[in-house]
């Protein structure tokens, strides 16, 4: 039996912000895109948000600080995105972008896909990058909850996912792996769920 989740009305009467109206910081302004990061729930942490326990994890972290600066292998996603993202324009014409967005309503719930396209029927798509040692045989769960998160952000239909595989730090022969994603209200109103529950432990520790 599929359960559908009641409908959030998290907007109200409100007119609903088109998502260009809605971004908050460019990562080109790295200190501007961090410090904004900074004072919300970003799809990167709900990649992690896997269940209650993950909660607390996550607030510590935001509070205290991973002090991860970076590895060998998000340094080459890093040099390798912008290639890929050329890809992605040049294939599916989805435009590559560093805008850290808001969601309609809820200005600490954040996201920065890799890119965004507006259809000419109004549809709303996204574009989401990765780069892998691995050989994939599914999408990694943790990459679903980063795409599920990003479509409520900008309130997109569905997210292009695409991977590169590489061998020691060089990519693979070929193109690289792509799938869509379609948008799941069930999965977005549970990690909207957990992702307050971080927010209301941060709010929490800023009144002490």
């Amino acid at each position: 039996m599929t359960v559908i989740q009641p409908t959030l009305d998290l907007w109200g009467d409100e007119p609903v912000l088109s998502h260009t109206d809605r971004i908050v910081a460019r990562s080109a302004d790295r200190v501007a895109w961090l410090r904004a990061r900074s004072r919300g729930v970003t799809a990167t942490d709900v990649a992690r948000l896997s269940g209650p326990k993950s909660v607390r994890a996550v607030a510590l972290d935001k509070i205290l600080g991973t002090g991860f600066g970076g590895n060998a292998y998000t340094d080459h996603g890093r040099e390798r995105e912008p290639a890929i993202a050329r890809w992605v324009k040049n294939r599916y014409g989805i435009v590559p972008s560093d805008a850290l967005f808001h969601a309609a309503g809820e200005t600490e719930h954040l996201a920065t896909p890799d890119g965004v396209v507006k259809r000419a029927s109004g549809t709303l798509e996204l574009a989401e990058i990765k780069t892998t040692a691995s050989r994939w045989r599914s999408i990694p769960r943790s990459y679903l909850r980063q795409v599920w998160w990003q479509q409520y952000v900008l309130g997109a239909d569905r997210t292009l996912l695409v991977w590169e595989q590489h061998d020691g730090f060089v990519p693979v022969p070929g193109e690289p792996q792509v799938r869509w994603i379609d948008r799941d209200e069930n999965e977005i109103y549970q990690l909207i769920r957990l992702a307050d529950q971080v927010l209301a432990l941060l709010r929490d520790e800023r009144k002490r």
